[in-house]
């Protein structure tokens, strides 16, 4: 019998690292030639890894949310012959070690004392009708009236401070109801029931639940704080009547061909977005700040944000100026259905120059959506809602929706960011416009 270390393959041009998001064996299984055995992140594209041999999972390279380096040791089988590991450098060997002795998973430092999560005996003291255990019972008393302040020695409500504990959830079992160390130890080891607030039977809930950030959702909160310290955001929010739109909508939709996509409001959206930023090419660009170096694209690469299961995604629609409303309506479906199901390619997912945010039917009044880093400005779709417009000395129903448009406030001046969604609300509401200024 030999071993078999399978190292993180490259994963993509320029990639020097990869997260492990997903082990899919365990110490311990057979597997076979060509089944999956883990899955690794680098950027938003998550890339499957076979085995190339049979053989038995002896050891993992890395834990979940572990960052490896391109190259590394990712896991190692025992296989039949001679296996590969001689082949391994002196360096790489020396990363490796025995499974018993991998390190743990680092969390971070927990208080000296943490409460236990509080589950089966506060519920049942609130709600049961049976005898209380002998734990909870030692420490039980009567629930306080409302307005009621707990009684305790400095020393007992010093501790309850060290702690993150409110007295007012801890039963008192001293006279008149005095809270005694014991009783605070007993609510710290979740062997007491926690007082209901002013009697008023509902029973505080202590449970904390550890949650450990990895893959796409890691990703994601670091862009967005990167980006917001990296750029001045400033929004801008106009009303848009687009009762006409949706008109010329449903009747495309109503006559469209079988091959031809059902249209959205989006591929109009988008259209607008294209031919508004002839007259402002500023806003469809890239700002490298740390070489100060501003790129301004005559190619619109439409970033547009697509929800997933695993967290946000923003596939890319290249050049959407070549692009009519079928065509884009066509891509955005491709890319999202993509996204959603995890096959995105790399390069679907980078290069956008301005990306298009919404929330569909949820989307709220306003939105000031985050700038996608290194991009200068960002448009935000808002839900469409039924409001009284005055026409012509009488209010009359008609459908508005709002756009949201963050901008990178060193880029772009807010003139030029207002009149650039004045340009947009007027093309939208005139959508004879978008056909004609092709």
């Amino acid at each position: 019998m030999g071993e078999y270390v399978i190292k993180l393959p490259d994963v993509g041009e320029g990639v020097a690292e990869a997260e492990v998001v997903e082990w899919n064996v365990a110490i311990g299984d057979m597997v076979k030639e060509d089944q999956t055995l883990a899955a690794v992140m680098t950027d938003k594209a998550t890339v499957e890894i076979p085995s190339p041999v049979v053989g038995k999972v002896i050891w993992f390279g890395g834990e979940i949310g572990e960052t490896m380096a391109v190259g590394s040791p990712l896991i190692k089988l025992e296989v039949e012959g001679e296996g590969n590991a001689d082949e391994l450098t002196e360096e790489t060997s020396k990363a490796e070690a025995p499974v018993e002795t991998k390190p743990e998973p680092k969390v971070e430092a927990k208080p000296e004392v943490k409460p236990e999560p509080v589950k089966a005996a506060p519920v049942q003291a609130a709600v049961s009708h049976s005898a209380p255990s002998a734990a909870a019972s030692t420490h039980a008393g009567p629930p306080r009236a409302a307005g009621e302040k707990p009684i305790a020695s400095p020393a007992v409500r010093g501790r309850a401070k060290d702690n993150g504990v409110d007295l007012k959830f801890v039963r008192g079992t001293g006279p008149a109801g005095r809270i005694t160390h014991e009783d605070l130890d007993a609510y710290l080891t979740g062997d007491a029931a926690p007082v209901a607030a002013g009697g008023s039977g509902l029973v505080a809930n202590t449970d904390v639940e550890e949650i450990k950030v990895i893959g796409l959702r890691r990703k994601i909160a670091n862009k967005m704080q990167d980006t917001k310290r990296r750029i001045p955001h400033f929004a801008y929010v106009e009303e848009v009547d687009v009762d006409e739109l949706e008109a010329l909508r449903a009747n495309l939709n109503k006559e469209r061909a079988e091959d031809q996509p059902k249209l959205t409001l989006l591929p109009f959206i988008m259209r607008a977005l294209v031919v508004a930023m002839r007259d402002y090419p500023q806003m469809n660009a890239r700002y490298d700040d740390e070489n100060e170096v501003f790129y301004q694209y005559g190619g619109a690469h439409l970033g547009i944000a697509a929800q997933t299961d695993k967290g946000l995604i923003v596939p890319v629609v290249t050049h959407a100026e070549a692009r009519d409303v079928w065509d884009c309506a066509r891509e955005v479906k491709r890319l999202s259905d993509a996204a959603r199901n995890g096959t995105a390619k790399r390069e679907e997912l980078t290069g956008s120059t301005i990306t298009i945010t919404s929330l569909g039917p949820i989307g709220g009044i306003v939105t000031t959506p985050v700038i996608n880093h290194p991009e200068v400005a960002i448009l935000g779709i808002n839900k469409i809602a039924v409001r009284p417009v005055w026409r012509d000395g009488a209010f009359v129903p008609r459908k508005i929706m709002n756009l949201s448009g963050s901008f990178d406030h060193r880029m772009i001046d807010g003139w030029d960011a207002a009149n650039f969604i004045q340009r947009i609300k007027s093309l939208l509401e005139n959508p004879a416009k978008l056909f004609m200024e092709s």
